[in-house]
């Protein structure tokens, strides 16, 4: 090996027999942040013989991610999520990837996602109208149905009751957590075994796929009453020319449902957290909706106007960024700056850990909105990376993004959020990083509400 060129080295605290995988099990948050002060790459020691390699080094992650990102595949974490069935396009490599994302681009495209404010407005607005003052609320669960609810509306053309929605949230959060466990603990043996764990996950899958036929079923009946996804799915050509079959469909479909209505209803509730105890922001996002909207129903040319909204959007994704791990696997052996990583390599890195370090944010663990306001200095390009970059980068980021400000500005033209006395919220890392707890006191605002809930 010459000078120039050498092996990351591994990390402090590797125990015999089972190397890393105690403290990485036991509190993985403090040491995936604990772990960017061995440097930019590190080894981690999974059991006796396996390790992981991370990455701490931004400049290295954008290397891999965009420039070298031809010698990578999704790695360890996607491939439990075929746990949903099939390649979709979260986990799906080479050709069919391209294709599959060229084929739903449009739909997800920023000119496009405008299309679908109206819908969005319509489909959380009841949701909201129906909370009743004083409430208690599950707002992770709230978030979480009001996010599924815009991605089956605006995406699929359905719109289930609360009670089935709640089934397919449900079921959704019980594969999630089977494709976390297994990716830790990586031995296909106990996959398959009879345990509660997975029979409750195919018992989920099973629900998913009872809905997700359902909506195939019906657009193929109908095919003239539909123009969403699904209908451009189902007309769609995969990367040999033939047309996809219903349970690549399906598997595209489910793929979407369940990262659409996860990561954003857990960034929302984060968001409603920080403002409910801080209530500058809150006065600010209460002023900023109030003038905006001005009594008006909530539409398209409203959303660039929401500067405030957006930034406290952007702060949440920074400092509760949802990815906690994200995971690639070297499909030939490649170069990442100094460090050489043989073929087959896992590759590890945490998002929700870079934007924590406080060498590219200052006072990191501060909800600081206004870090994002352009006269302050910004991070180093490719130091936030709240949706991935390169070619995986999250095909849904402008629909998310135009959710969140939406679904944000909705609440705040009604409610107050307040925190439940004596409530200790802390953070989870399963498949996103959500709150462990979080009940909020909805309180309706002390001013009069207009025909569509905005305040006037």
């Amino acid at each position: 090996m010459t000078a120039d060129r050498r092996t990351a080295q591994i990390a402090p605290g590797r125990i015999p027999l089972i190397g890393h995988a105690w403290p990485l099990l036991r509190d993985r948050l403090a040491y995936v942040q604990r772990l960017r002060t061995y440097g930019p790459i590190v080894q981690l020691a999974i059991g006796p013989k396996k390790t992981i390699t991370v990455i701490n080094s931004f400049e290295l992650l954008q290397e891999m991610l965009k420039h070298k990102s031809k010698h990578f595949n999704k790695g360890l974490l996607f491939d439990k999520l075929k746990i949903f069935g099939g390649d979709p396009l979260p986990v799906a490599e080479g050709t069919a990837h391209i294709t599959r994302r060229r084929l739903m681009q449009p739909a997800l495209h920023h000119t496009h996602v405008e299309s679908y404010i109206e819908t969005m407005r319509a489909t959380v607005e009841p949701t909201i109208s129906a909370w009743q003052g004083q409430e208690k609320l599950h707002v992770v669960n709230e978030m979480q149905l009001m996010a599924q609810g815009v991605v089956m509306t605006a995406l699929f053309s359905s719109n289930p009751g609360r009670e089935q929605a709640q089934t397919i949230l449900n079921s959704v959060d019980t594969v999630f957590k089977a494709a976390l466990t297994h990716a830790m603990v990586p031995i296909s043996t106990l996959e398959r075994l009879p345990t509660p764990g997975n029979r409750r996950a195919r018992a989920a899958n099973a629900v998913l796929r009872e809905t997700i036929t359902g909506i195939i079923a019906d657009h193929r009946a109908n095919p003239s009453a539909y123009n969403d996804l699904v209908s451009l799915l189902m007309s769609a050509q995969d990367e040999t020319g033939e047309n996809l079959s219903d349970e690549e469909t399906m598997a595209e479909i489910t793929a979407l449902l369940a990262a659409g209505s996860e990561t954003t209803a857990v960034t929302l509730a984060w968001l409603f957290h920080e403002i409910a105890r801080n209530p500058e922001a809150e006065r600010r996002l209460h002023e900023e909706v109030d003038t905006v909207l001005a009594g008006e129903q909530l539409a398209a040319e409203h959303i660039p106007k929401l500067t405030y909204t957006r930034m406290l959007i952007d702060e949440t994704l920074r400092l509760h960024n949802p990815a906690w791990i994200l995971t690639r696997r070297t499909t030939s052996s490649v170069q990442l700056g100094e460090f050489d990583l043989p073929e087959g390599t896992d590759v590890m890195w945490s998002p929700y850990a870079m934007h924590r370090d406080p060498d590219l944010y200052p006072n990191p663990l501060r909800f600081d909105p206004d870090r994002w306001l352009p006269e302050r200095p910004q991070p180093p390009r490719g130091a936030f990376i709240p949706f991935g970059v390169g070619k995986r980068m999250c095909i849904g980021d402008q629909f998310s993004l135009m959710e969140g400000v939406v679904i944000t500005a909705l609440i705040a033209s009604r409610w107050r959020l307040r925190p439940m006395p004596g409530q200790t919220v802390r953070p989870v890392p399963e498949i996103t990083v959500h709150p462990s707890s979080l009940d909020l006191i909805a309180e309706p605002r002390n001013c009069a509400v207009g025909e569509y809930g905005m305040t006037v």
